[in-house]
């Protein structure tokens, strides 16, 4: 493709007023899932602190029911609900290939503030690790805003995605039920993006389904269906607050969720049949990059690395050039929401 051709690719993008604007809305969206994850979290760890029990191989429903009862985590939950409404917006404006990725921008924001909430200060490695998420999946959004275009869904690619999105919910249903006691926050917040990626494309052709008046059966089993992901993922990451840190759980829903996202638009609806074979190349390594930093942090992140120690699990590196940047040592900071959330 020619320097012009990219030219005219670029301009036509900047004349679309739904994608302009389909694009804040997911930062905001972004924002507020930083800040509604550090809430979360912090009502998790609470409740198992409170309940004497950890929650690493499934939160049990008395745990369940203790979070209804925490200020942080209804603030922290009210905060995912505007980025919901946020995210919602969005993709009715603009190709979900393009506005689901930018989601990856709650991933800076989560970690600055977990690192000023618990005092764990990034390391080398997983600031590598966190850049190969952000990086890889920006790189990803800007070729995919040259090519991707919306296209109606069609009753039979919508059967294609429910019937998939069964199979997933069996594997990772039947995964946890027989591996829950081994599982860790990486299964969690894979299984989580996973269910999450198939929500936005149902949340999607739901939302053109209703703007078009066509309430037919198939829109009630893509409600339906919704609803059910949506439980089960929201399950996982609960659970996975409980065994990892918010920034880890935001960086697997963040980079795993519009990669199933995209694969579904991308193979199933067809949002970027008209790109070029380079542009499926760059999607396939900024995809793999962005993976790699999940798999990366979820090993080297200093939260993570300091509790396995404290178990006697020897991760990651414990060399001077691992230890926290600008640090000698890390020390808990107290966190202002204990204050108000005891």
């Amino acid at each position: 493709m020619s320097v012009e051709e990219v030219g005219d690719q670029l301009i036509g993008v900047f004349q679309n007023p739904a994608l302009l604007l389909g694009i804040p809305l997911a930062l905001a969206g972004a924002v507020f899932m930083s800040f509604g994850a550090q809430y979360q979290h912090r009502g998790v760890t609470k409740v198992e602190r409170l309940s004497g029990a950890d929650g690493t191989s499934g939160l049990s429903g008395a745990q369940l029911k203790r979070l209804l009862t925490r200020p942080s985590w209804i603030i922290g939950t009210l905060m995912l609900g505007l980025a919901i409404v946020c995210q919602l917006a969005a993709i009715s404006m603009a190709p979900l290939t393009v506005v689901q990725p930018l989601g990856a921008i709650a991933l800076v924001v989560t970690t600055l503030l977990n690192a000023h909430v618990s005092g764990h200060a990034p390391t080398k490695r997983s600031l590598t690790a966190l850049i190969a998420c952000v990086g890889g999946i920006f790189v990803f959004v800007a070729v995919a805003a040259l090519y991707a275009v919306e296209r109606p869904i069609a009753d039979t690619e919508l059967l294609t995605i429910l019937a998939i999105l069964l199979v997933v919910i069996i594997v990772l249903g039947g995964g946890w039920l027989v591996l829950r006691h081994r599982m860790r926050a990486l299964f969690y917040v894979i299984g989580a993006g996973i269910l999450y990626g198939f929500v936005a494309t149902l949340a999607k052709a739901i939302i053109k389904r209703f703007q078009a008046g066509e309430f037919d059966w198939i829109m009630i089993v893509c409600v339906i269906a919704l609803i059910a992901a949506s439980a089960v993922g929201a399950y996982f990451v609960q659970t996975a607050y409980s065994s990892g840190p918010p920034d880890l759980v935001i960086a697997g829903l963040t980079v795993v969720d519009p990669l199933v996202a995209v694969l579904i638009g991308a193979v199933i609806l067809g949002e970027t049949s008209a790109a070029p074979p380079w542009a499926l190349v760059v999607f396939g390594v900024t995809g793999a990059v962005a993976i790699w930093g999940v798999i990366s942090l979820a090993r080297y992140h200093p939260q993570v690395i300091n509790e396995s120690q404290e178990l006697g699990i020897v991760r990651g590196s414990t060399t001077a050039a691992e230890t926290p940047m600008g640090s000698e040592t890390i020390s808990p900071v107290a966190d202002p929401i204990d204050e108000d959330d005891q």
